[in-house]
């Protein structure tokens, strides 16, 4: 019994690490959300940190306009990274839980 505690810890542990790593990866996914005309671009990575924003010339004349283009770009960009955060992050997760007895409830 004392066997499988261990072999369980070194599991999880070897899961965490995995997890860790997968987190340094998805700062390298890079997710681009355009507005509908292409006049707004945003790119950030799968952790949520924009990288970079593009913005048309056009859309500075209407400082209302350009904010309302920010946060429905921003916003669809971040739900699209967040979906791949957590898939990702899921899969690891899943992949490296030790089989312990009616826990298999909860998956």
């Amino acid at each position: 019994m004392f066997g499988d505690m261990m072999n369980m810890m070194g599991k999880l542990k070897e899961t965490q690490q995995k997890i860790e790593a997968t987190k340094q990866r998805l700062d390298t996914v890079l997710i681009d959300e355009k507005s509908n005309d292409g006049l707004l671009t945003v790119t950030l990575t799968a952790n949520r940190k924009i990288k970079s924003i593009a913005i048309d010339e056009s859309l500075f004349e209407d400082k209302e306009q350009l904010e309302d283009y920010l946060l429905l770009v921003l916003n669809k960009a971040i739900e699209r990274a967040t979906a791949v955060n957590e898939a990702e992050l899921a899969a690891v997760a899943k992949d490296g839980m030790p089989n312990i007895p009616g826990m298999d409830l909860f998956k």
